[in-house]
């Protein structure tokens, strides 16, 4: 069985992307949980991946590091990790690989913490630029492969990729127009998406870097995480 090392489910969006993949496609893994601030499981993890960061996928000898690189590796075995038709294959790649590389400012200014409700500072012009590029890549995937999901009636990677955008937007309240506007919903309604939120805020740690992070950009109006341990 493929095992998959992730982080704090609170914080760690990129663990998100292949841990919901597998999830909710049904395919069988062994999760294993690294708690930030735990230097003793995180030097075990550069022993296995000298990059040192999560994800991590292990299949025996085989060791992929990076979300999308997990996802392809995946997708070898599976391939209704991807659309079907090649027109909507090719479309979700590539919003996939956008929200990989970029959004800068999205993942700066709201970081992922799905226990927290938070509001948020004023928004800078390069965050309103990124909301109107995931509204208009959610809007165009939606109208143009009659959904309920970005790129068809199937959850595929890429709809994993765009998945911490749903609990950021739970987290910040933030919102879209048209046929954008429930897909946050959709995501979060899903049980593999509420196992993870469940998961997160029963977590007891806190880690003091991602709680700066979110700290400088809003002010925290509700925290339903569970009491620090210790």
């Amino acid at each position: 069985m493929i095992e998959l090392f992730i982080a704090n489910k609170n914080y760690s969006s990129w663990s998100l992307r292949p841990w919901i993949l597998l999830r909710v496609l049904e395919i069988p893994f062994t999760e294993h949980l690294l708690r930030f601030g735990d230097e003793a499981a995180w030097e075990e993890l550069r022993a296995l991946s000298p990059r040192g960061l999560v994800p991590v996928l292990r299949d025996g000898e085989l060791v992929v590091w990076d979300s999308l690189a997990i996802t392809e590796r995946i997708a070898e075995d599976v391939p209704r990790v991807w659309p079907e038709d090649p027109i909507a294959r090719a479309w979700a790649r590539s919003a996939a690989a956008e929200m990989h590389s970029g959004f800068a400012a999205l993942r700066e200014e709201c970081a992922m913490s799905c226990g927290v409700r938070v509001a948020l500072y004023e928004p800078s012009q390069a965050l309103r630029r990124d909301l109107r590029r995931v509204g208009d890549l959610w809007s165009e995937g939606l109208a143009r492969f009659g959904g309920p999901f970005l790129a068809g009636p199937r959850f595929t990677a890429v709809d994993a990729f765009f998945a911490p955008v749903a609990f950021r937007a739970q987290t910040y309240g933030l919102s879209w127009d048209g046929p954008a506007a429930d897909y946050p919903a959709r995501l979060l309604a899903l049980p593999a998406m509420r196992e993870w939120y469940a998961a997160g805020l029963a977590e007891p740690w806190r880690d003091p870097l991602h709680e700066t992070d979110q700290a400088r950009h809003g002010e925290c109006i509700e925290d339903l995480r569970s009491p620090v341990s210790g």
